[in-house]
């Protein structure tokens, strides 16, 4: 038997010594720390991910890079006017008959006032609303699935016409941006019923209102495609189409209403300074639709989109295998929407195809309004994964990845090597490179001397936007047409229509630097005139080509007179006007 010792309920005190209280206090070291952070910091890294990130970041390089590359568009140069006479009046005025809303302008004022008056500024809003447009296709993965909403954000990253269009300071990508965030916020109350979706469909509805006048042709078709969508129920059910309990209440919907119509109110009311321009919410419809009707110059025919969809075979065009491959194969995908399962995915189907007949049977029609209504047929591009059997699978998506690399490489052959090329479809009504041949020198002695922004110029042709807002920090520039000229010609610098050289060039005293430009296609080239007293440093070593001063040499009675080499310029700075097909 081996004794225990005795059971005590007595509490022993803890031994204490001076040499144990003067003992340090054992601790990890301090790159145990660093390195039980690092490994945090590797978990978190290896979670993560980064598939939506790597698309965001692709459709962001492929929008920012180069920037500047593309000379200003027509409608930019229009656009950039509009937002000096908001700054000169306080207030944006809104005229009916221009068929934009406000808000877009407001938008690139806030740019160019913290940026300065630079191409930059003015379309790095629509760049960051393309880049969100990206975005909010990925939000789509809760009601479509993972694949199907990222195939879709992959392929609007880097298709050639919302990578192009996303490079201008236009209203489509806003109408775009907001019509997306509607369809999401619809789409998004039928299947989740959310506060949330309800404030998406409310801020889409508002955005497009302030965007442009076409709202009203995605909010018919989405209206359309609920019954559309019904019969598609009818005749090919499926599990679990029951709709989701609105977990929200009158009162939000009542603070939505409130709230989007106070902003309509307040950008079309050129922020309360002009009431009438509330009244063009319905008066623009009528102006609108009688320009969709008579085309006013911009009439196409009705498979117009069709073809910027399709292969050309041009090798010199971007268009070589067709602009929008993912789109004709979504569009095409459409007609076996029945087979889909997702009710969410035939929505899309049907409201992207209503969109696309209501826009074909309006006469007036111009490219960059393929990507307003060509969104969804990205999502039925993606949806192919889902209509086949999953033995099959790997052949749908090489064939997937084959369309995307051609999209990617007619992006880049597009984007940064063809983008002001008449013969390209999308740049259309484009700027030509020509341009810069004029702004280059000014702009350069601006910078060098902004006393330079004084500079007295006389630009004598039609039709010259963008340059009015290029130019528009000059503050002595006169614009002329329809055979108005100043008193006096002499000037800084002169822009001068062909047909006007011959009346221009026997008046002027002073000594100038020439070259021609044209401005865009259908238009007659231009002379330019640089004062060689002011622009000498910018063309050093070189005699100036037109000396108004020197005497005019006079013909012989017994010889045919010739032209003036100073009235006919040679070959080499005479382009001729160049036609877009």
């Amino acid at each position: 038997m081996n004794p225990q010792p005795p059971v005590t309920r007595m509490r022993m005190a803890a031994r204490t010594s001076s040499a144990e209280r003067d003992a340090l206090v054992e601790s990890a070291p301090a790159t145990g720390r660093v390195s039980d952070y690092l490994q945090r910091w590797k978990v978190r890294f290896e979670e993560t991910d980064w598939v939506p990130w790597l698309i965001l970041a692709l459709a962001a390089l492929l929008r920012f890079f180069l920037l500047g590359i593309k000379p200003p568009h027509f409608d930019e140069g229009i656009n950039g006017w509009f937002i000096d006479q908001v700054m000169k009046n306080g207030f944006y005025r809104y005229d009916p008959t221009n068929y934009h809303g406000p808000l877009h302008f407001y938008v690139l004022l806030l740019s160019q006032s913290l940026f300065g008056r630079n191409l930059w500024a003015i379309r790095l809003p629509v760049v960051l609303v393309s880049i969100s447009c990206v975005w909010l296709a990925l939000k789509f993965e809760p009601l479509v699935g993972r694949n199907v909403s990222r195939i879709a954000a992959l392929a609007m990253a880097i298709s050639p016409g919302f990578v192009f269009y996303g490079r201008y300071a236009i209203h489509e990508v806003w109408l775009q941006f907001f019509s997306m965030i509607f369809i999401l916020g619809l789409l998004g109350l039928w299947r989740r019923g959310t506060l949330i979706y309800l404030r998406y469909a409310g801020v889409g509805l508002t955005g497009m209102i302030l965007t442009k006048e076409t709202y009203a042709i995605h909010v018919a078709c989405a209206l359309l495609a609920i019954p559309t969508l019904a019969v598609s129920y009818a005749l090919s059910r499926v599990p679990d189409a029951k709709p989701a309990k609105q977990t929200w209440s009158w009162i939000d919907l009542a603070m939505i209403v409130i709230v989007g119509g106070f902003a309509i109110v307040f950008f079309y009311s050129g922020t309360f300074f002009n009431w009438d321009g509330v009244k063009g919410l319905y008066l623009a419809f009528k102006a609108w639709t009688e320009t969709g009707a008579a085309g006013h110059g911009h009439e196409k025919a009705w498979d117009y989109f069709f073809g910027l969809m399709m292969p050309h075979f041009d090798i010199k065009r971007a268009d070589f295998f067709g602009y929008e491959l993912p789109m004709l194969a979504g569009l095409i995908l459409c007609a076996f929407c029945q087979k889909l399962k997702n009710l969410n995915l035939r929505y899309l189907a049907i409201y992207g195809v209503g969109s696309l007949v209501a826009y074909s049977i309006v006469k007036y029609k111009t490219p960059w309004c393929i990507i307003s209504f060509g969104w969804p047929f990205l999502f039925i591009f993606g949806a192919a994964v889902l209509l086949v059997r999953p033995k099959n699978l790997r052949k749908v998506y090489i064939t997937i990845g084959v369309l995307l690399c051609i999209s990617l490489g007619s992006s880049v052959w597009l984007n940064y090597f063809r983008c002001s090329s008449p013969e390209e479809p999308y740049a259309y009504v484009q700027t030509y490179n020509d341009i810069f041949k004029l702004t280059k020198p000014l702009l350069t002695l601006a910078k060098r001397d902004p006393s330079n922004y004084h500079l007295t110029g006389h630009l004598i042709r039609s039709s010259i936007y963008p340059l009015p807002w290029v130019l528009g920090d000059f503050d002595r520039v006169g614009y002329y047409e329809g055979g108005n000229m100043p008193a006096d010609l002499d000037g800084d610098f002169l822009l001068v229509q062909q047909d006007k050289i011959k009346d221009v060039e026997p008046k002027l005293k002073g000594a100038y630097y020439t070259d021609m430009m044209t401005l865009r296609n259908f238009q007659d080239p231009s002379k330019i005139f640089f004062s060689a007293k002011v622009f000498k440093d910018l063309f050093p070593g070189k005699a100036p080509d037109f000396d108004g001063s020197a005497p005019k040499p006079t013909p012989s009675p017994s010889s045919s007179p010739s032209p003036s080499p100073a009235i006919s310029p040679s070959p080499a700075t005479s382009p001729q006007p160049t036609k877009a097909p």
